[in-house]
């Protein structure tokens, strides 16, 4: 059987793509351009959405100045709660309640007037929804190549990002004036909220009429912490066999160890929990320190998204099941009487 998340050779395996065009990155100071990078911050609500300080931090690593971009309806207040990120030397915000509900279409002109503006060499935003929407876009404005989903920095020109489900690494080397990047939020921890002091002012407000309206929209609601950005996550799969059974094994379980819900792709198809709750390659990437997973089997795309959590527990019947390649602790057995029995000990211990 092939083996998959945390091989050697597959971690360590290295594709350098550069293109013939390509420059190399200058080692010599005096001839090095200034690096003065954007960060796109996410907000909802009047408040700052606190996973997407992920792209400051990767902007910290590049080095250079560091200046962040808010917008949206009453968002001084926002701007004010992000000037207190540290590492963050300016806020850019922009008034306008076009810009609440993050439609790219009107996001994009928004973000290129100001990157115009401010000269910036290198604009990041996270791997979000929001992100994966919008910064093509942008890219494509600009005339310049995405670089999607980085999740290490090599220098002012050189990105690793993962390929194949993460099973291989890429470096890829832009010539692009202007880097546009997306950022893996489990691959940069968030910026401190505390300690910075960064001047707050307003930005180029475009006015760009947008095509698109915005209708409706219907949340799942939870006092659960947020799945991606929780330090536990329970995940259930197709082992659980219905809806039924998801919610009378799966929502107890959390409580018992304070934890997010999470669920595979083949769960959410088959409509045992929201698509919100979907961990994997087209879900969320998590990277707790606990991930406890039961009646999933452990296909490739499940595990691009959670193998970086630092514990991995899974229980499954299948004691052959790939999951368990991964686990750091497995317990083959039937799920519907061994969650029930650690739900009532956790709840005891």
């Amino acid at each position: 059987m092939f083996s998959i998340a945390r091989s050697t050779a597959l971690r360590q395996a290295r594709t350098q793509l550069r293109p013939s065009n390509a420059i190399s990155t200058p080692h010599l100071s005096a001839f090095a351009r200034l690096l003065s990078s954007l960060a796109v911050l996410e907000q909802r609500d009047g408040k700052l959405n606190m996973s997407s300080l992920a792209a400051v931090s990767a902007a910290q690593k590049l080095g250079g100045s560091v200046t962040a971009i808010v917008a949206g309806s009453n968002i001084k207040a926002v701007a004010d709660q992000a000037a207190k990120v540290k590492g963050i030397e300016k806020i850019i915000y922009i008034e306008n309640g076009a810009y609440d509900r993050g439609l790219p279409e009107n996001w994009s002109s928004l973000l290129v007037e100001n990157i115009k503006k401010g000269g910036f060499t290198h604009v990041l935003a996270g791997h979000s929804a929001f992100g994966k929407n919008l910064m093509p876009r942008v890219a494509a404005i600009l005339d310049v190549q995405q670089l999607s989903d980085i999740t290490g920095i090599q220098g002012e020109d050189t990105f690793v990002r993962p390929i194949y489900a993460g099973n291989a690494i890429l470096t890829v080397q832009s010539s692009d004036n202007v880097k546009i990047i997306t950022v893996r939020g489990t691959a940069f921890s968030s910026s401190d909220a505390e300690g910075g002091s960064a001047e707050v002012t307003e930005g180029v407000d475009p006015k760009a009429e947008c095509p698109t309206e915005w209708v409706s929209e219907d949340l799942a609601k939870s006092d659960r912490p947020e799945l991606a950005t929780a330090t536990r996550v329970v995940s259930g799969g197709r082992g659980l066999k219905s809806k039924e059974e998801f919610d009378r094994l799966m929502p107890p379980l959390a409580d018992a160890l304070g934890a997010a819900i999470g669920a595979s792709r083949a769960a959410v198809d088959s409509g045992f929990a929201d698509n919100s709750l979907q961990v994997g390659q087209t879900g969320k990437n998590v990277a707790p320190q606990l991930y406890l997973c039961a009646g999933i089997s452990g296909a490739i795309q499940h595990l691009a998204g959670m193998k970086d959590s630092k514990v991995i527990a899974a229980i499954n019947k299948d004691g052959d099941a790939p999951i368990f390649q991964v686990a750091d602790v497995g317990l083959v057995g039937d799920l519907f009487d061994k969650v029930p029995e650690l739900t009532e000990k956790l709840k005891q211990g």
